[in-house]
Parts: structure tokens; sequence; C-alpha cells
């Protein structure tokens, strides 16, 4: 058995090294300093933003983000139900109430559940405060549509983007829809900063108030003077000198995994039940996945097999794989909140697998991968 091979492992190389021993020998430890300043430019400069605030994590960008955005204590969220917890945390941490709306076959927010959810609520007097649709493992929402039935229902849109750093719809970078968005850097991220993450807006006012926020809401006085609940939120100097090496490298990790995902797509090409998630319906030059993480989805009535049975065998191979997000709607935790579903993110829960998508995976890695899943196959056809 040889070592593990993971999901999506940080892919760092000397550069990022000098970097963080730059930062180092700068004596700027603490948060804040000039690799944070300059990382927030060049993040701003990527996406198309005006303002990036570096911060400690993803979760904190959607938190800060909602509260900058007057988001409280009895107020309606409207989010995506297929989607990692901390985008629900986030809102929960607000006081607001999360409501729930389901997919589409992109993975993404389906507008016309969004539709029924706003007119819904509406009628029962409930005003949504804002919308955050949420970019499934790299594919970008359709931010159009979305935006349009937020305004129409004065609701804000705070986009989670936290997956689809370096992803683009119809020319436009992911981190640039919504009057805010929020980007993760965490370890299994394209890109990381080990734990990080970032608010990217046009607004200065908004962008002032969520650093605020992050450094504990402190007053510009020489004593420490606070008439807010600020937060420990920042970025440390060290890891953002990390993030800006990461940065320069960030497409070229994205067209390794555009690669990975060509040799799953050729491989998986001719399985009956089996369809590569995540391709774009319509690919054009300004519409592009960032391939974070590739997945299949399988029909076990066409297939003779299940999505379990495949991680089960990668499993005994020593390799990671993992289901499609569990829905939120399905989570104990939100037993009870409201949503509106139509089975859509259930199914791809059920039939939906991620496989090992890491830009630092070699050419014998991936043999290692399609092998066992090809054994598997194999295997099933002699069964």
């Amino acid at each position: 058995m040889t070592g593990k091979l993971f999901l999506s492992s940080p892919d760092v190389t000397q550069l990022e090294e000098d970097a963080v021993v730059r930062a180092v020998r700068s004596g700027w430890i603490a948060p804040l300093g000039p690799e944070v300043d300059a990382f927030e430019a060049e993040l701003a400069e990527y996406t198309g933003r005006r303002f990036a605030v570096a911060l400690s994590s993803g979760t904190a960008a959607l938190h800060l983000g909602l509260l900058t955005l007057g988001v409280g204590t009895g107020d309606v969220v409207v989010t995506s139900s297929l989607t990692f917890a901390a985008t629900a945390n986030a809102v929960v941490y607000t006081g607001a109430e999360p409501v729930f709306v389901d997919c589409d076959h992109t993975g993404n927010m389906n507008p016309d559940l969004l539709e029924e959810a706003m007119t819904t609520l509406a009628a029962e007097g409930r005003s949504v405060k804002a919308v955050v649709p949420v970019d499934m493992i790299g594919k970008v929402a359709d931010h159009a549509r979305i935006g349009e039935i937020a305004a129409r229902h004065g609701a804000i849109v705070l986009s989670d983007a936290a997956e689809s750093m370096g992803a683009t719809r119809d020319g436009r970078s992911a981190a640039a829809f919504g009057v805010a968005s929020a980007l993760s850097f965490n370890g299994n991220k394209i890109m990381t900063t080990s734990g990080g993450g970032a608010l990217l807006t046009d607004d200065e006012a908004i962008a002032k108030h969520v650093r605020y926020l992050a450094t504990q809401a402190r007053q510009p006085v020489v004593h420490y003077e606070h008439t807010d609940i600020g937060y420990n939120y920042r970025l440390s100097n060290v890891l953002a000198a990390l993030g800006r090496a990461q940065l320069s490298r960030l497409d070229a990790m994205i067209e390794r995994r555009r690669e990975i995902r060509g040799r799953y797509r050729d491989l998986f090409a001719d399985v009956p039940g089996v369809t590569l998630f995540g391709e774009p319906d319509a690919p054009s030059e300004g519409t592009r996945d960032n391939c974070w993480l590739t997945a299949i989805t399988v029909d076990p009535e066409i297939s003779g097999f299940t999505a379990n049975d495949l991680w089960e065998a990668l499993a005994q191979g020593n390799i990671e794989s993992r289901p499609l997000w569990k829905p939120m709607h399905a989570q104990p935790v939100f037993a009870d909140a409201r949503s509106f579903t139509d089975g859509t993110s259930d199914e791809l829960f059920r039939t939906g697998l991620t496989l090992p998508s890491g830009s630092v995976l070699t050419d014998d890695d991936l043999d290692r991968v399609t092998g066992a899943v090809v054994s598997f196959l194999e295997q099933r056809r002699v069964a």
C-alpha cells in the first residue's frame, strides 16, 4: 500500500517558502503589515474588484459581509442548500434565519426555486434581507437571474465564491458578482494561505466596515476604545505572503486541474451511467469552471454500481474520494429550517462522488487513481 492520495492537497513550492521566509525576516509576524496590503491589492486586481479585505477564513468573510450589509436578529437570508455548512453557519452567527433553496442540474442555486421562495416569503409578509448563492465546486452560479430576482424583492446579494476563485462567467471573475463576495483560501482550495479568506467589493464603505469589524472594532484613538462588538478575523502578514505566492501561480494550478479533469473525462467517457459533473452547458471563452474538484454522478440503474461502491474500492487503495455536499436542508442541525427543494441536491448527494483533483498530483498519481477505477470496473463486469 502506497501513501494516501487526497482530494486536493496544497500545492506549495520553493516560491511559497521564500515568500514566508521574507515575511518572517521582515519582522511583521502579527496580523497586518505590508504583505497583507500587497495581497489585498493583488486580489482586487485579479478579481476585477476595487477592494479586497484579507481575513482569517471564508467563513469570516461571509459573517462580516452579512453584518456589514445590516443582517441581524429576525432577518431572513435565503441561501443555497447544496453547500458546505460554513455558508449556513455564517447566517446563524448574525442571528438571522437561513432559508434554503435547492440547486438545478449544475449544482448551483435554482433561480426558479429562488423566485418561488422569495414570492412565498413576501406573501407571508416576510422580507428577505439578503440572498447568498454558492458557486458549486468551481462553477459560477447564474448571477444574472439571481441578482435580478433578489433586486426585484429588495434583497442584497452576497456571493459565496469560496470554491470558485479563478473561475469566470460571462467574462467576469467569480468574485466580481454581488454587492460583495467571499473567497476561501483553506488548505484544500486551489490556492491556499493555510487558513484564510477574503471579502471582495466595489463599495469602499463596505470594505472599510469589514476591516473595522475584523480588527476588534477598535476606535482610532491611542487607547483601546470600542463602541461595537468586533472580531479577531484579520489574516496574518506571514500567511498573506504565502497567499501572494499562490496567487501568482493560480492560473497554472487551474490549468493542471483542467488537465486532470480531462483524464477523468476520458476515463469515464464510455462507462454507461457515469457522468462528469460540473461540465459547462455551453462552453465559452468568457465562462470557465476552475476545476477545483472533479466529480462524477453514478446512475446505479444503468451502471450496475453505486457511487458508494466506487468510494469503497478507492478507499481500499488508499485513495480519497468523497460524496458531494450533503444538503443543508437534510442536516440534523437545520432540521427545522425552511427550505424550497425539488430533490435535485438530494439526488446529487446520493449519486455524486468527488475524485482526487489537486494540482500537486503527478501523472503517476493519476495512473494509480485511474488504474484503481479500471480495476473496479473490470471486477464489476466479471461479477
